[in-house]
């Protein structure tokens, strides 16, 4: 099993294949809107477009369920991220990390990539998890580390 097994629901109520990214490195980040991590939405554009031509894409999962700090709907969420930071990297739909309600993917990504002293659970906005070009989830990142402090990282996969 591997991400391309998944799919990623979109803001209009269809999905997209993650398999549509087959042989691509991705990094999947749950965001929100009004997060002191919020930032690093500016970050993760620099990276989408310092690699996409690489093969390297960024996707992006606005959720709510973190001190409720993305209480805007998809075309609030599309608006903020596009005309605040200039997003061009694909948003899902808002979803759930954790619980019962949680996104199959972030289920998935969660059992392969175990975070600070075993956690499973998300903890809070920005966690990032790092994929290979074979669809394999290689590292889980927390809130506190900056995009750009993956370069190094993704570099070695492309």
């Amino acid at each position: 099993m591997n991400v391309y097994e998944f799919t990623m629901p979109l803001p209009d109520g269809s999905s997209k294949p993650l398999s549509d990214y087959e042989g691509q490195v991705l990094l999947i980040v749950n965001t929100a809107s009004k997060c002191g991590f919020t930032p690093q939405y500016e970050g993760l554009e620099a990276l989408h477009r310092a690699y996409q031509d690489k093969g390297f894409e960024v996707l992006g999962f606005p959720c709510n369920q973190f001190g409720a700090q993305e209480p805007g709907d998809a075309e609030e969420i599309k608006n903020f991220c596009s005309l605040t930071y200039d997003v061009t990297f694909p948003l899902s739909k808002k979803i759930a990390v954790n619980g019962e309600e949680a996104d199959p993917l972030w289920k998935y990504l969660k059992s392969q990539q175990a975070g600070l002293m075993g956690s499973r659970a998300i903890k809070w906005n920005f966690t990032k998890f790092l994929v290979d070009r074979k669809g394999t989830v290689v590292a889980r990142y927390g809130s506190m580390v900056k995009p750009e402090q993956l370069k190094a990282d993704i570099e070695k996969l492309l």
